[in-house]
């Protein structure tokens, strides 16, 4: 048993034995203040710790002086800083500072008791304390409190947002520390801060998670890794970026490995603790959590609009192997009148399944230029599976490792996917612009021939044992997708106009490249219901477009080979309906007409989609502009009501659509209806909210759906094969009331 519920160990990582030269630095009492250029600076000594779990000051060792820096971005944003040995970057790959988002000069004014830091308005931004704790002398058993900072911000000049001070059972004995370093063998390693946490706070966010929408009581690896499901703690998308109850969000601007305990080692505390000697991290104010999202999009992107075509129906299955096998596909498709969008081609489109090599097999695909046009007449767009790695067996081997497009390792270095049996040699290296530009060609190639789509597959986890042009491997590893899904995306958008991938890894600034899609979730009930809490809090973590394997990616308990239960397929169907983008894809056969008694239902499904599709491209406008994903948690909406709070399978579609899934095979459950009234989508009928309505049986055919009392919703009014043949002119508005 490894947890030792001491934070030294468990959150700071500290070797138990106190052997690996880690010591502890906290800071003291600030000294002195100043401003310059509009920004502020502040002298904050640091006390070495004796090396012991007793956490007490060694004042055998001199102070060391650091400087944090406090700058103000707007009237809502404060960015916070100090450095104890790496440089602070003022800009990175993650960041994207929206034009509006001019630096707001500061200022300050000093007592003996307090340091108080202003806008040019006047208003209060940040606030030291130099005050003492009040005592009354009694005892000397224990020793007095240490010296310890007491730094308040405001960011939005009315939230307090304070670092914690005292957060300790006794002066040795400590749950967390307001800020703090890590010296390895004398040299800065790691940092750590900490903020209040109230006793009834909430927190979202910080990715892709697939547990409950409260994660209060959590501590969170910010490490990328395959999720391989959606039903445990390991995930594709770590963001560190958290959104409080208490109406502040915090983005650590890093790309280091990083960890956050939201009230959990201590539940008067929020933690960070970040490998790397810097602490450099934005407070994000507002008055709700989409005007705090807003504000993190000002900082990190905002999403871009996908094109018409992509809110239509994908195809896909792992994987489809020939051409003809794709036109029989979309040929029947077509003849049993399911609306269609997109064909995918997985992994089988190479010469060898699974060996990314850029290139469509010539026997299998003997005419691919043509075999995509003629889809293209028929209404279908192909989109291509690809990986961001070079097998040492792949044609452009020897031309990536003697160009060092590819990682680079002295020893033979070795890494596959759960289903590929080919051992990669490198990951390619976009921190070289001379690779990406050679990856771009390699993409160009295929979207000249009329391919419209590239799925970025993979990108969570790089060689760690290997050397890269321009950073080291554990610094590139959370930034790797972002810097990978912006090639694929620049390339895209550059030869076919439409900007868009289709992209599984994520880190902050990802949302800029649509869209992202939840992983291999099981095909079971957990994992629906995985995927939709993963997608809440990706909407959460600054995402605007999201979808998810219908209806799910692998089989249970068989990999490959079980079978999916039709009501599975239907359920998952419907949540996809009402998802920003909706793909069918998964171990084996995905198509409707292989499930021959749910098939009539699913018809009817889909061609909803096309009817909901002005409605989604409304929402989706508005989505790029604003801090709304698409698919949202209901605390995006109600944030003052408590339940909404914690309610994890239910959702906003937009607006004005409330969505709540059937996730299990007895057709019956809960729905809240928030404040308001409510027409229910499909029956006209109308309910007051504010309430539960318990037991609700939903027959297999029907759907929970809710539009908001007096909304008009555009719905397209006649039935298409796919988004070409929609003419917006016809976009009827349908009043619930």
């Amino acid at each position: 048993m490894q947890q030792t519920n001491y934070q030294l160990f468990d959150f700071l990582d500290f070797n138990t034995e106190l052997n690996e030269g880690d010591r502890l630095w906290r800071a003291c009492m600030p000294t002195d203040i100043m401003a310059e250029n509009g920004d502020v600076f502040v002298t904050i000594p640091f006390q070495a710790q004796h090396n012991s779990n007793e956490i007490t000051p060694d004042l055998t060792v001199s102070k060391k002086d650091f400087v944090l820096r406090i700058k103000a971005l707007g009237d809502k944003i404060l960015r916070v800083s100090i450095a104890f040995g790496d440089i602070i970057s003022e800009s990175s790959e993650m960041l994207e500072l929206s034009p509006e988002l001019k630096c707001s000069p500061l200022s300050f004014t000093k007592t003996d008791l307090e340091w108080i830091i202003l806008d040019g308005q006047g208003n209060k931004k940040a606030a030291i304390s130099l005050t003492s704790p009040e005592i009354e002398h009694w005892s000397d058993l224990v020793p007095a409190p240490a010296e310890t900072i007491k730094l308040t911000f405001f960011p939005d000049g009315k939230k307090e947002v304070r670092l914690t001070d005292y957060d300790m059972f006794s002066p040795a004995r400590h749950d967390a520390f307001a800020l703090a370093f890590v010296e390895r063998n004398d040299t800065p390693h790691r940092a750590t801060f900490s903020f209040h946490a109230n006793a009834d706070e909430c927190f979202y966010g910080t990715g892709e998670r697939f547990g409950k929408m409260d994660l209060s009581g959590k501590t969170l690896q910010l490490r990328n890794q395959d999720g391989q499901g959606v039903n445990n703690r390991r995930t594709y998308k770590n963001i560190p970026f958290y959104l409080s109850s208490e109406n502040y969000g915090l983005f650590l601007h890093t790309n280091s490995f990083a960890k956050f305990s939201l009230a959990d080692h201590s539940t008067r505390s929020a933690q960070v603790l970040v490998e790397e000697p810097v602490v450099d991290f934005f407070l994000i104010g507002g008055d709700s959590p989409e005007d705090i999202l807003f504000g993190y999009r000002q900082l990190t992107g905002f999403p871009p609009m996908p094109p018409l075509w992509s809110f239509g129906v994908w195809m896909s299955r792992m994987t489809y192997f020939s051409a003809d096998e794709v036109t029989g596909i979309c040929d029947r498709l077509r003849k049993e009148d399911y609306p269609c969008d997109v064909i995918h081609l997985d992994t089988g489109w190479f010469e060898t399944d699974w060996l990314c090599e850029w290139k469509f097999n010539d026997d299998r695909f003997p005419n691919p230029e043509k075999f995509i046009h003629e889809l293209k007449e028929k209404g279908f767009r192909v989109s291509l599976w690809q990986l961001p790695y070079i097998s040492y067996n792949a044609l452009q081997y020897e031309e990536a490792n003697a160009n060092d497009y590819i990682s680079q390792s002295e020893r033979k270095i070795s890494g596959s996917s759960n289903f590929s049996v080919q051992d990669f040699a490198g990951t390619i290296d976009f921190t070289y612009d001379k690779a990406t530009e050679w990856y771009k060609d390699l993409l160009r190639k295929l979207l000249e021939m009329g391919v419209v789509c590239i799925k970025t597959d993979f990108g969570e986890d790089i060689h760690l044992d290997a050397e890269y042009h321009s950073m080291t491997s554990d610094k590139l590893h959370n930034l790797y997708p972002l810097l990978y899904q912006k090639a694929a995306y620049e390339v895209t958008k550059e030869v076919t106009g439409d900007g868009i991938i289709w992209a599984r890894a994520g880190w902050a600034g990802c949302q800029r490249y649509p869209l992202h899609w939840g992983g291999d979730s099981a095909c079971s009930w957990d994992g629906m219901a995985g995927s939709l809490k993963g997608g809440l809090h990706l909407g959460l973590s600054g995402f605007g477009f999201w979808s998810h394997d219908v209806p799910g990616f692998h089989g249970v308990p068989d990999f490959m080979n079980s079978i999916l239960p039709d009501d599975i397929y239907v359920r998952w169907t419907q949540f996809g309906v009402f998802s920003s983008h909706l793909r069918y894809h998964g171990s084996h056969k995905r198509e409707p007409w292989h499930y021959p008694k749910v098939a009539s239902i699913i018809h009817k499904w889909w061609k909803l989609r096309y009817k909901l599709i002005p409605y989604i491209l409304q929402q989706s406008e508005k989505t790029v502009i604003t801090g709304f994903p698409v698919l949202r948690a209901l605390i995006l909406q109600h944030p003052n009501d408590r339940t909404c709070r914690h309610i994890d399978d239910q959702y906003y579609f937009g607006d004005n659509m409330l969505v709540a899934p059937v996730m299990n095979s007895e057709n019956i459950r809960d729905i809240y209806l928030p404040e308001g009234k409510w027409v229910h989508f499909f029956t006209g009928e109308v309910f007051e909210g504010n309430r539960w309505l318990k037991n609700v049986v939903v027959p297999l055919d029907e759907m929970p759906v809710f539009v908001k009392y007096g909304a008009s919703i555009p719905i397209y009014p006649d039935d298409v094969n796919c988004t070409d043949e929609m003419d917006m002119t016809k976009v009827v508005e349908v009043i619930f009331e």
